[in-house]
């Protein structure tokens, strides 16, 4: 029987994974939907072919088997809560919201407590399963570089607040650097994934670089992990999401791949 996906957020990244869902993609239906902007959920329900209910975050959980985050970091708490509560699978795309450490205690314990499941996908970068592997041992250090065209970085807290004007940038200039909790917390449209390499080395510190780059037109994300196991370095180029410059297309694919590996009776990888 297809699982029944919940989906809070109807913007770029959960109107790809509604698409995905709706073209039988997924042995999935997309049951419910909810944002904080109607007029977005209208929009994403008139263009599938099957139409999930347009409802309240505890009507989506309590229809649901799987509740699909999608909406911000600031949404993250309240929509977590609800779903483990009730027992539900919670598939997180705002993975930022995890730099509070206490909030990821937390939900890991109403997870176990009520015998659900979080499930973390990859977004825009590659090497998970290596970092996952070597965290058993010894990591040394983890440094992310992301560099992005400055338009993708527009309205972040840390640009405003530094009151850095991205449209005088010549070249790639160096704009941020810092651990990757202060990251995700400067810019939290667009480095969840030095959230997701935190969480995977184990909570190790990771080392974040932010670079600026007017002639780029792609999104950039340059890994090296080293420890006991050796060393990993991998570079991923991504072409942004059409809907929304500050994430990344492969950011929606990961989504889709995680549902597939929830429903699919085989599991490849770390």
């Amino acid at each position: 029987m297809p699982i029944k996906i919940g989906l809070v957020g109807c913007g770029a990244i959960g109107a790809e994974i509604a698409k995905a869902v709706d073209s039988g993609a997924l042995d999935a239906n997309l049951v419910a939907v909810c944002d904080h902007n109607p007029e977005t959920a209208v929009e994403l329900i008139d263009s599938l072919q099957h139409k999930p209910a347009r409802v309240k975050l505890e009507e989506l959980v309590a229809l649901s088997d799987v509740v699909v985050e999608a909406a911000s970091q600031k949404a993250v708490p309240a929509i977590a809560r609800a779903a483990l509560a009730a027992g539900k699978k919670l598939m997180i795309m705002s993975v930022g919201a995890f730099a509070d450490r206490e909030f990821f205690a937390e939900v890991k314990a109403l997870a176990k407590e009520h015998g659900s499941r979080v499930y973390l996908p990859s977004g825009a970068i590659s090497g998970l399963d290596g970092l996952k592997s070597a965290s058993i041992g010894t990591i040394r250090s983890v440094t992310l570089t992301t560099t992005k065209n400055p338009g993708g970085l527009k309205g972040a807290p840390y640009i405003v607040e530094n009151k850095i004007d991205l449209d005088l940038l010549a070249g790639p200039t160096l704009i941020f650097e810092g651990s990757a909790l202060q990251a995700v917390r400067a810019f939290p449209a667009n480095v969840n994934v030095a959230a997701t390499l935190f969480l995977a080395a184990g909570e190790s510190e990771v080392k974040v670089k932010i670079v600026a780059d007017p002639n780029i037109h792609v999104n950039r994300h340059e890994i090296v992990v080293d420890g006991d196991f050796g060393r990993i370095s991998t570079l991923v180029e991504n072409v942004p999401s059409p809907r929304n410059p500050k994430t990344s297309y492969l950011a929606a694919l990961s989504a889709i791949a995680t549902l597939r590996s929830i429903v699919e009776p085989v599991k490849i990888g770390t």
